[in-house]
């Protein structure tokens, strides 16, 4: 089946990476696995350089208050956290923008070199077995947004 990219769907599974979380609204500090384990994973990809990042952030909070009990809903920053960018700039970045899901930093793009993401912000959907349904790039609706992530609700 095609993704949103135009591309197919991942035919493996992404080997889980284990990143440090961010203590945010809606997040808290220590460490998510991604995917996560037998269940579904939303990943949202951003950076806080990033205006259209920031402009979407409307449509995933609504489609995390949809959707985002069925999945694990994350948001993820490639940033060098602790380094160009402190963890307070993501914690203001991330307040001023409403966010309120967890938020975590892949600060050696470990997680990011698993997907082709192309342009900012990015997005996928990936089932609980941990291949990916759905793969984005842009901005998008809310609609869109819970669309890509039905893909993987109650798929395992």
């Amino acid at each position: 089946m095609p993704n949103a990219l135009g591309g197919e769907e991942a035919p493996e599974p992404i080997e889980p990476v284990t990143i440090d979380t961010i203590e945010a609204p809606g997040s808290r500090d220590g460490e998510v696995t991604l995917p996560a384990p037998d269940r579904p994973t939303f990943v949202d990809f951003f950076g806080t350089w990033c205006p259209p990042c920031a402009e979407q952030m409307p449509a995933l909070a609504e489609a995390h208050d949809r959707i985002g009990d069925e999945v694990l809903f994350v948001s993820v920053t490639t940033e060098p956290v602790g380094d160009e960018v402190s963890e307070e700039e993501v914690v203001e970045w991330w307040r001023e923008n409403d966010g309120d899901w967890l938020v975590a930093a892949d600060v050696t793009a470990e997680l990011a070199s698993r997907f082709p993401i192309g342009n900012y912000p990015s997005a996928r959907a990936i089932d609980a077995s941990g291949r990916v349904r759905w793969a984005t790039s842009g901005t998008h609706t809310t609609e869109e947004f819970v669309a890509g992530i039905e893909r993987v609700v109650g798929d395992d």
